[in-house]
């Protein structure tokens, strides 16, 4: 590649510049800066000079995948879901799809985990209490929920959802979880008892999501499964806004079909539900599971060895649709 015009590199969204280093020893990397997504027809005309994509959270369509065809190879995806990319287009016109499943798993469970305590203990809530000078402490302000002992229902027993369950063996907790079919590795792992999403929403008093979005997931959680919840229960969602019927959460909690909600991801983020914000039993934060440096790192060099493969005519190690190779 020493002897060769270096390839170029997009990077559709800001990241920390020293985690592209080995991207950029190698490639010429350009990257936006601007927080503001760029127009369709904007961004049709950018992509077309490069020789590799590094998406972060930008949607790729079949539009966009035809006019980057001739000379782009790659889509490397910076999370482990793809949903923001139309895979079967990317694959028609000969461009293969990479995401990163093994290198976010430690920091979104641990945000997930963030979630949790926050919401059950009210720690926002404590927080502005504190820093309002209220002098007025005493054994029944801000009581919350205790968490060591309780149930956790883990929706989705993959990577993430297995390392929220070993997590969950330091509280003491009882951990039953649901997934397409019963996972060994993950009861070998957590102690998990497998069984159906009814029941589980049911026994659970904590109720974690890890499921990627597909169309059988897509409003996994809307009225009828808060009304079957406890209505002392919690749901964190860790995983995919669309997964969960934001309106129907809104009025579960005001109702108070159930008791709380820790929120990283949402139905149309950046925007949010009318009157989620105004909710002080839900703790929200910006889509920020993977942001910790370490991870930050990782998942560049992740997307780094994806593309490296790539642009010398291999079958990325990470690849989504290695069926490109033999077409």
């Amino acid at each position: 590649m020493e002897n060769k015009k270096r390839p170029k590199v997009y990077v559709t969204r800001e990241l920390p510049i020293d985690t592209l280093n080995a991207i950029r020893d190698r490639c010429d990397v350009d990257m936006n800066t601007n927080y503001k997504s760029m127009l369709k027809d904007e961004l049709i005309e950018k992509l077309k000079n490069y020789d590799a994509l590094l998406v972060v959270g930008t949607r790729i369509d079949e539009e966009i995948c035809a006019a980057i065809k001739d000379k782009c190879k790659i889509i490397a995806n910076y999370g482990v879901g793809y949903d923001n990319i139309e895979v079967e287009a990317a694959t028609k016109h000969g461009i293969y799809v990479t995401n990163n499943p093994d290198r976010v798993t430690d920091a979104t469970a641990d945000l997930a985990w963030t979630l949790l305590l926050s919401t059950a203990r009210r720690i926002i809530e404590c927080d502005r209490y504190v820093r309002s000078g209220e002098k007025s402490w005493g054994p029944n302000l801000l009581i919350g929920s205790q968490v060591s002992g309780k149930t956790l229902g883990i929706i989705g027993a993959g990577r993430i959802g297995t390392a929220v369950g070993k997590r969950a063996k330091g509280f003491d907790m009882k951990i039953i979880y649901t997934s397409t079919k019963p996972n060994k590795e993950f009861e070998n792992l957590t102690g998990g008892i497998f069984m159906d999403k009814e029941q589980l929403l049911k026994e659970a008093d904590f109720i974690s999501i890890h499921t990627p979005l597909l169309p059988s997931t897509f409003h996994l959680l809307g009225e009828n499964e808060f009304k079957l919840m406890k209505k002392t229960a919690i749901v964190i969602n860790a995983s995919r806004g669309k997964v969960v019927d934001e309106k129907a959460l809104v009025a579960a909690l005001l109702n108070k079909d159930i008791a709380g909600a820790g929120l990283d991801v949402f139905e149309k983020e950046p925007y949010l539900q009318e009157g989620l914000d105004e909710l002080n039993n839900v703790v929200l934060t910006p889509h920020i599971g993977t942001s910790t440096i370490d991870t930050r790192f990782s998942m560049a060099e992740g997307c780094a060895l994806n593309i490296f493969a790539a642009l010398e005519g291999k079958t990325p190690p990470n690849c989504v649709n290695p069926e490109v190779s033999i077409n």
